[in-house]
């Protein structure tokens, strides 16, 4: 075990393992390459580790030198950042915002929900991170985020660290291109017995909906595709795939490109989007103004 770890060393081991050799990494640091490679030397004896093996003319990461660059990735992302951000003259006035976006929420939606947050007067800096709904929240829970952007409120377990708030319920509507949108209009929603459909995959929150709101009308369309994003989805959709169920506050917000018509609206099924935050972070001003903005609509 060691007790220190020589952060300069480190940074000269990380330069050697993006640069992927020790003469190039030197150039770059402006030092003797007998220098960098000694310095490595000593990193490598105060953990016990080798970071580097040789293969032929070259050096290779071993198992734990891919580990150090994961951690020293981030470790010298985050100096990068500290720098650049005590560098700001306007730091002191600057309000910042981490959010988390699940990757199941709509673009546009996402931009919606932090809207009341880019219209505070003070100068906001915001910090948008996509990932699934448990990645979000375990970042949440280390205080790596402010706000996370979902389909869903926190599970129970967590209710006790984490406040859920629903911020907007939105309609969803079937689409299509003007093609298949011809074909299958009339009689919606029954038009949609053995129509190609586009859904999300099984794991999204907006999939159960749509399938119990086809059971309850014995609809049975053929199934073409199923989808983990949604950009995807739509994108399929606009090529003339199939049909596809789309979250929106207007149709509008999906037929202004002119690529796609509207069948109809899935009644009965809205999609739900919460803002979850540690009970620390409540009284951050931009999570408070998404919060108060849902309120009062």
């Amino acid at each position: 075990m060691f007790n220190n770890l020589n952060y300069k060393h480190l940074h000269y081991f990380w330069a050697v393992a993006r640069a992927g050799s020790v003469t190039a990494a030197a150039q770059q640091l402006g030092m003797s390459a007998q220098t960098v490679s000694g310095q490595i030397s000593r990193l490598e004896q105060s953990i016990g580790r080798a970071l580097f093996t040789q293969q032929g003319r070259g050096l290779v990461l071993t198992e734990a030198g891919r580990m150090a660059q994961t951690y020293a990735d981030r470790i010298f992302q985050l100096g990068e950042e500290l720098q650049e951000m005590l560098a700001d003259e306007q730091l002191d006035q600057t309000l910042r915002l981490s959010s988390g976006i699940s990757d199941v929420l709509p673009k546009s939606i996402a931009y919606r929900l932090l809207q009341p947050a880019l219209a505070l007067p003070q100068r906001l800096r915001l910090h948008c991170t996509e990932g699934t709904f448990d990645q979000l929240l375990h970042e949440l829970a280390s205080h790596s985020l402010d706000v996370v952007l979902a389909d869903r409120p926190a599970p129970a377990a967590g209710q006790q660290a984490m406040q859920s708030y629903l911020l907007a319920r939105c309609p969803v509507m079937i689409f299509a291109t003007p093609a298949l949108a011809a074909r299958y209009q009339a009689g919606f929603p029954h038009s949609l017995q053995r129509a190609p459909l586009l859904l999300p995959s099984r794991d999204n929150v907006l999939r159960a909906q749509l399938e119990h709101w086809l059971d309850e009308r014995g609809i049975r369309p053929e199934i073409v595709g199923e989808f983990k994003d949604g950009a995807l989805l739509q994108t399929f959709g606009e090529q003339g795939a199939g049909l596809f169920p789309a979250p929106a506050f207007s149709a509008a917000d999906v037929t202004d490109n002119g690529r796609l018509h509207l069948l109809g609206k899935v009644e009965g099924v809205a999609e739900q989007y919460y803002a979850i935050a540690n009970r620390r972070k409540l009284q951050h001003k931009a999570v408070q103004a998404m919060i108060q903005s849902a309120l009062a609509t």
